[in-house]
């Protein structure tokens, strides 16, 4: 008895366990199905919508984001710098780069801890040279000129967001052309 005891209590510790943890992996790990890469961004032109895949629809809704129409613009999401290594708290990054034409877009960290609403940058609120270009520093240091910043010290993803923008008409991501993330230096 007390054998078929143990056996059911590790069969059920072993179904809930790796079930949990192959929810988890989904969740955190696994790209969305349909999501396309762009450079170190990835959008999923189904996010949002019934279309989507069900993780992806988990991952929407645990992340509180609000659907945009697919004439309304899209979410480009960056968890990578431009060497392939994953955006960490502790460094600071540069992004800079053309963003696609868009009446307005918007930059904000999401992770443990931070909320897009105190911590973002937008197209409106640039400091910009004599070109039109702009930089964004991205650190928990301030930084001169654009600075976004950081309150982590661990992993956590860049959301590029652009509203009103002809870009998202086009069917063709790949000639999407969007800002690299660059490693400057990292405490550590």
């Amino acid at each position: 008895m007390l054998k078929s005891l143990f056996l059911i209590t590790l069969t059920l510790v072993i179904a809930i366990g790796g079930g949990a943890g192959s929810v988890w992996w989904m969740m955190e790990e696994v790209q969305d199905f349909g999501a396309l890469t762009v450079g170190q961004w990835t959008v999923n032109p189904t996010e949002g919508t019934p279309e989507a895949d069900p993780y992806a629809k988990a991952r929407f809704a645990r992340e509180g984001k609000l659907a945009l129409g697919s004439s309304e613009g899209a979410q480009f999401v960056a968890a990578r710098d431009s060497t392939g290594a994953l955006l960490r708290g502790n460094c600071d990054y540069v992004v800079a780069g053309s963003v696609p034409a868009s009446r307005f877009w918007t930059l904000h960290p999401i992770g443990p801890g931070m909320s897009p609403t105190t911590h973002s940058s937008h197209s409106l609120a640039l400091l910009r040279d004599s070109t039109g270009a702009s930089t964004i520093t991205v650190s928990r240091h301030p930084a001169p000129g654009n600075w976004l910043r950081i309150e982590t010290d661990g992993a956590y993803r860049l959301v590029l967001a652009v509203y009103d923008t002809p870009t998202i008409g086009t069917a063709d991501f790949a000639d999407v052309a969007l800002p690299r993330i660059v490693r400057e230096r990292c405490d550590g």
